[in-house]
C-alpha cells in the first residue's frame, strides 16, 4: 500500500523557507528520495553549462591553438632575430635561452648566426674605401626576388656626417631598401659619385634617380652653389629676380656642354633619368615661407615656442624636416597665430601637400599649386629653383610623388646608423651583407602582431 509523506524543507541560515515540496507517493519498493540544498548563486556566476558553452564560442576564434608548446624551426627563429632587430650576439643569445627551455626543434642551430650573412658576402667587394654590390641580380636571387626588373627601382645617393650611401629603392615601396654602396672615407663630390656609379655598374640597370638638388649637380657635371642657370631643365635666370613671378616659360636647355650653361663637368647620367625630389621641394616651400614671415610676428614667435629643439638660426633660416612640417600642419593653433596673408600662403601649402607631393594626386593639381603659388607671391616669398621647378614644370613630375620619392632613402640613414653602431668601426662587407640578411623572410607564416619593417618574402 503506497503512503504518502510530505516532507519539509530544511532550516537554512537558521530560517525556514515558506515553500515545501509537494507530497511524493512512495512505498517499501520505492524509497523516499533524499533532497540536497543547492548553494547560492549570485547573479554574476554562471552555470558550468553556460560555462562550457562560453568556452566552446571561445576556442571557435581560435581554430589550430593547442596548449602543446610549438618548438621554433630555425626560419622561424630567423624572422624572430629579423623582427626584433638583434644583433650576432643577441640572436644566439636568444636561441641558447629558447633551447635551455626545449623551445627549439630539433636540428635547429645556435651558433648559425656568427657566419648567418655568409650566404651574402660574395656579392660585395671593397675597394679604394669604398664597400660596394658588385652582382645586384645574383643579390636580389639570393634575398628572396623571384624576378628583378630595373625599372621597377630607382637610385638614391646622400652622404650623412658618417658616411656616403648608394641605395636602391622600390617604386611603391613594396620592399625594404638595399644598399648598393657604402664609404666613410669618401666625400661627396663629383669624382666620387663617379666612382660609385662605376662600381655599381649603373650603365647595365639605368635605374631611375631620386635624389636632392645638390645630388643632381654632381650627376650632371653643374656648378654648385648660387649660380645664374641652376635649373637642369631650361635656362632660368636665379638672379633675374624682376622676372620671377611674371615669367613662366624659359629657354629650354638643349644639351649639357662642358664650359656652358654653369656645366662644369661631363655628365654622369641622362637626364631623363633624373625624378624632380619631392621631399626636397617639399622642404623648399616651407623654407620659402618661414622665411617671408615677419620675424617679429606672433606666427614666427609661436613656431620659436612650439619647436624649442630648434636654434633662432635655423628658424631665421626656415630649415625643417619632414616630421616638424608634419607637426605644424596637425596643430590647429598655428593657423590662429597667422594673419589673413599667411593663413591663405599656409593653407595652400597644406592643399599642395596632400593633394600633389604625397600618394594622393588630386584631379585639380594643377590649381592647386597655381594657387599656392600666388599667395606665395603675395606673402612676398623669393622665387627659389624649387618653387621654379613647380612654377615652370609641373609636367616634369611623377605620376606618384608618394611611391617616387626620395623619403625612403632619407630614412635609410637612420636604419644603416644601427648597423654601423652594432660593428663599431669596421664597416666592410660583412657589414653590407648582414644587413641584407636582415630584410630577407625566411617563412611565409603570418602573425598578429608583424613587424613593420619592410623586408622580403622568399620564392614561393
Amino acid at each position: 500500500m503506497r503512503k504518502v509523506c510530505a516532507k519539509l524543507v530544511p532550516k537554512t541560515q537558521g530560517k525556514v523557507k515558506d515553500s515545501a515540496i509537494r507530497p511524493i507517493p512512495h512505498s517499501d519498493e520505492i524509497p523516499i528520495p533524499t533532497f540536497h540544498e543547492l548553494p547560492d548563486i549570485s547573479d554574476n556566476e554562471h552555470c558550468p553549462s553556460d560555462r562550457s558553452s562560453d568556452a566552446n564560442e571561445t576556442n571557435s576564434d581560435y581554430e589550430g591553438t593547442s596548449s602543446v608548446p610549438q618548438r621554433f624551426n630555425q626560419n622561424e627563429l630567423n624572422d624572430l632575430t629579423r623582427d626584433l632587430n638583434l644583433s650576432k650576439k643577441a640572436a644566439e643569445v636568444l636561441a641558447s635561452r629558447l633551447n635551455d627551455k626545449n623551445l627549439l626543434e630539433q636540428g635547429t642551430k645556435i651558433t648559425f648566426y656568427r657566419t648567418r650573412e655568409k650566404d651574402l658576402l660574395p656579392f660585395f667587394s671593397q675597394e679604394d674605401n669604398l664597400v660596394f654590390c658588385h652582382e645586384i641580380r645574383g643579390l636580389m636571387k639570393e634575398m628572396g626576388l623571384s624576378e628583378y626588373i630595373p625599372d621597377d627601382w630607382r637610385l638614391f645617393i646622400d652622404s650623412s656626417k658618417r658616411s656616403l650611401k648608394c641605395v636602391l629603392l622600390h617604386n611603391g615601396n613594396k620592399y625594404g631598401s638595399i644598399p648598393l654602396a657604402h664609404s666613410t672615407k669618401l666625400k661627396e663630390e663629383y669624382n666620387t659619385i663617379a666612382l660609385v656609379l662605376q662600381k655599381i655598374k649603373y650603365h647595365e640597370h639605368q635605374w631611375l634617380i631620386c635624389v636632392d638638388l645638390k645630388m643632381v649637380n654632381f650627376l650632371l657635371g653643374q656648378q654648385s652653389g648660387y649660380t645664374k642657370y641652376p635649373c637642369l631643365l631650361c635656362l632660368w635666370d636665379s638672379r633675374d629676380k624682376t622676372h620671377h613671378w611674371v615669367r613662366k616659360d624659359w629657354p629650354l636647355r638643349e644639351n649639357m656642354d662642358v664650359g656652358e650653361k654653369n656645366v662644369i663637368n661631363d655628365a654622369l647620367v641622362e637626364r631623363e633619368k633624373i625624378i624632380l625630389p619631392p621631399l626636397h621641394i617639399k622642404l623648399g616651400l616651407m623654407k620659402q615661407f618661414v622665411k617671408a614671415l615677419d620675424k617679429d610676428g606672433p606666427c614666427f614667435e609661436y613656431i620659436g615656442v612650439k619647436m624649442p629643439q630648434l636654434s633662432t638660426e635655423k628658424l631665421k633660416a626656415g630649415i625643417f624636416d619632414g616630421p616638424q612640417i608634419r607637426q605644424l600642419i596637425k596643430d590647429p593653433a598655428f593657423i590662429n597665430s597667422m594673419n589673413e596673408v599667411e593663413r591663405e600662403a599656409w593653407t595652400s601649402f597644406v592643399a599642395v601637400v596632400e593633394n600633389f607631393l604625397g600618394k594622393h594626386k588630386a584631379e585639380n593639381y594643377v590649381e592647386i599649386v597655381n594657387k599656392m603659388l600666388n599667395s606665395f607671391k603675395s606673402l612676398g616669398c623669393n622665387m627659389s629653383i624649387k618653387v621654379h621647378y613647380l612654377d615652370s614644370h609641373l609636367d616634369r613630375f611623377p605620376e606618384n610623388l608618394g611611391d617616387m620619392s626620395e623619403e625612403q632613402g632619407e630614412r635609410f640613414h637612420q636604419d644603416i646608423k644601427i648597423m654601423e653602431d652594432r660593428y663599431q668601426g669596421r664597416w666592410d662587407i660583412h657589414m653590407m651583407a648582414d644587413y641584407c640578411w636582415s630584410l630577407k623572410r625566411d617563412c611565409l607564416k603570418k602573425h598578429s602582431r608583424m613587424s613593420r619593417k619592410r623586408s622580403f618574402r622568399s620564392v614561393e
